[in-house]
C-alpha cells in the first residue's frame, strides 16, 4: 500500500516514514501544501497522512480542494491543532480520521489499517478471499493449515491483491503499491515476490492471467 505523507517537520517526517516502511508501507514524503496538491492529482496513493500547519498552503485547504475535485482517497489528519473546533473542521472538510500530535506510532498504524479495511469494503480485521487470510496487524498469512509470516514486500503484494479479490493487477500497478519514489525496482521484482508468497502458501494462492497480470480468486 502506498502512502503520501505530507509533513513539514523534519524529525516527525523521518520518524513516521521509517515506521511506515517498517510496517510494509511504501511511503512518499512531501513537505508543503502546494507539492501535496500536485502529487495528489496523480492518483498514485491509497492513503494520505496530512499535517495542517504547512508552508505554501494550509492542510485544510489541501483537504478541501482534494474533496472538491472528487478525490476520495482516505485521509488521516495528523496535527498539533487539538481544539474541538479544529477537529470538527477537519472532519467536515473530508478527513476520514484525525490524530493529534504527539501520537503513538502504533495507534497511527492501527488507524491506517482501519481506513484500509473500509476502503476495500472489508469490516473484519483479517483480509480473506475464502482461500487465504492475511492479518495486517501481524503480517501472518494462512492458507489451509499453513501459517507463515510474510516479508514486508510479500505482505504488501498480497495485501494489494486481497483488497480487490477477483481484480487483475498489472505489473506496474503492483510496483506502485509496493515501492516508493526513491526505491529502485528491478525488472523481475514482482515475479520474485510472487514466487516467495507461493513458496510459503502454495502455488494456487496467486493466479497468473497470461498477458494481463496477477490476481487472487474472489470469494464465492
Amino acid at each position: 500500500m502506498r502512502i503520501l505523507l505530507v509533513e513539514d517537520d523534519q524529525m516527525i517526517g523521518e520518524a513516521v516514514s521509517v515506521a511506515l516502511k517498517d510496517a510494509a508501507y511504501a511511503v512518499d514524503w512531501v513537505r508543503d501544501g502546494e507539492s501535496a496538491e500536485s502529487v495528489l492529482r496523480t492518483g498514485e496513493h491509497q492513503a494520505v497522512l496530512l499535517d495542517l500547519g504547512l508552508p505554501e498552503r494550509d492542510g485544510l485547504e489541501v483537504l478541501r480542494h482534494l474533496r472538491l475535485a472528487g478525490n476520495a482517497v482516505p485521509v488521516i489528519v495528523i496535527t498539533a491543532r487539538d481544539g474541538v473546533e479544529d477537529r470538527i473542521k477537519g472532519l467536515d472538510f473530508g478527513a476520514d480520521d484525525y490524530l493529534v500530535k504527539p501520537f503513538d506510532i502504533n495507534e497511527l498504524l492501527a488507524r491506517l489499517r482501519a481506513i484500509t479495511r473500509r476502503q476495500g469494503g472489508q469490516s473484519a480485521p483479517v483480509l480473506s478471499n475464502g482461500v487465504v487470510e492475511l492479518d495486517p496487524a501481524t503480517h501472518e498469512a494462512r492458507c489451509g493449515e499453513v501459517v507463515e509470516v510474510l516479508s514486508a514486500r510479500e505482505y504488501s503484494l498480497l495485501h494489494a491483491l486481497l483488497l480487490r479479490p477477483g481484480s487483475i493487477f498489472a505489473r506496474t500497478e503492483l510496483e506502485e503499491r509496493i515501492y516508493g519514489w526513491n526505491e529502485e525496482v528491478e525488472s523481475n521484482a514482482v515475479d520474485f515476490l510472487i514466487h516467495g508468497v507461493r513458496k510459503k502458501l502454495g502455488a494456487d494462492v496467486i493466479k497468473n492471467v497470461r498477458g494481463a497480470g496477477w490476481m487472487v480468486k474472489k470469494a464465492l
